[in-house]
């Protein structure tokens, strides 16, 4: 006769068997219950500027804590199910790593937010930290707390971390060789955060780039050029490279020559130059301390005049305008003085007693 495993089970251990079911499924109802009722009220009350940290926290913990009910629920389950029990070592592991892992994903999820936990210090000791130093330390955080994690884990089931960083030590200059690049984009990147050339949102310009910096990682940093692709530039290049910070200009340059024609007269000349002077230095959009209008010098084939000031926006579109309306008034200003702008041209001569045929 062929032995049947299920017929083996006695009633009672069917009863525990459906028990540790019931338990799981209950652990399910109340993970739902709470996080739909109770969570999200909590949730609701530290909505507010104050409690702005703690509902940062809690929404971070929101994932890792259906988790949490569901090890709960299998740990209380085990007590009643047969052929399993609490006091088994390797299940005891599980369930401690099983709550580490929670913990560090609670805590990996916190580290998103750090931002505002580096504004909140910031505010209290009146230290400013730098945008671009937020998503760097962020990512560190990160790092660190993955490392540890895997570290407690590691210790949890047995593995000695120690002999293992020793044993690092043992090929440290194979490794060093091998990752020599990595090296030198983490240092690139400490080196971009300690000396700021720029920040996050900042329009920069270097040999190898021009654009607005979306984010700056251990290894590269990522630039959105006009054209509106992204580039990832590594931070060794980058660090090693001169950088203009066009962000951090106050004001606008504008220059040109305008060459009007020999033709025009002398009173001429300098009523166009004193409107145009007195329309620059009425002009809001146009900065106050810096304005040239001059007769510059004779050309080939025009009078020129320089224009050399500055407007004080320094955002493209908006100076673009500004360096559009000047255009129109200059033109207004040529018009009503009856002088024209010059072309490139060049006269001939001829001697009429010359014959030029032959």
């Amino acid at each position: 006769m062929n032995w049947r495993f299920w017929e083996s089970i006695t009633y009672e251990e069917y009863i525990n068997m459906a028990i540790s079911l019931g338990i799981i499924l209950v652990a399910f109802i109340i993970r739902k219950i709470f996080i739909k009722y109770i969570f999200f009220l909590f949730l609701k009350l530290s909505n507010t500027e104050k409690t702005e940290l703690l509902n940062h926290a809690l929404k971070a913990f929101e994932k890792p804590l259906r988790v949490l009910f569901v090890i709960i629920g299998v740990y209380i389950a085990v007590d009643y199910f047969p052929y399993l029990e609490q006091d088994n070592d390797l299940f005891e592991s599980i369930i401690r790593v099983s709550v580490i892992i929670v913990i560090g994903w609670w805590l990996y999820n916190l580290s998103s937010s750090t931002s505002l936990l580096f504004m909140k210090i910031s505010d209290k000791i009146n230290v400013e930290i730098d945008q671009i130093l937020i998503p760097f330390l962020s990512k560190a955080v990160r790092v660190i707390i993955i490392a540890i994690s895997i570290s407690v884990v590691a210790q949890e089931f047995g593995y000695e971390v120690s002999g293992f960083v020793a044993g690092l030590g043992l090929g440290g200059l194979a490794f060093a060789l091998a990752a020599q690049e990595v090296i030198k984009n983490l240092f690139g990147g400490v080196v971009i955060i300690t000396e700021k050339p720029f920040s996050l949102g900042d329009w920069i310009e270097t040999p190898s780039v021009e654009g607005i910096v979306e984010d700056i990682s251990f290894r590269s940093t990522i630039v959105r050029t006009f054209a509106d692709s992204v580039i990832t530039i590594p931070n060794s290049t980058l660090s090693n490279e001169p950088i203009t910070n066009w962000s951090e200009m106050g004001k606008r340059q504008i220059f040109f020559n305008l060459g009007v024609e020999y033709n025009t007269s002398k009173e001429q000349l300098q009523k166009v130059l004193q409107e145009i002077r007195d329309y620059l230095e009425n002009n809001e959009e146009i900065h106050p301390e810096t304005i040239f209008v001059r007769f510059s010098e004779y050309n080939n084939s025009s009078l020129d005049i320089m224009l050399y000031f500055f407007t004080n926006t320094i955002a493209w579109g908006e100076y673009l305008a500004v360096k559009e309306e000047v255009n129109f008034k200059i033109m207004e200003i040529l018009e009503e003085a009856e002088v024209s702008v010059a072309f490139p041209s060049r006269s001939l001569y001829f001697d009429k007693g010359s014959n030029l045929s032959k």
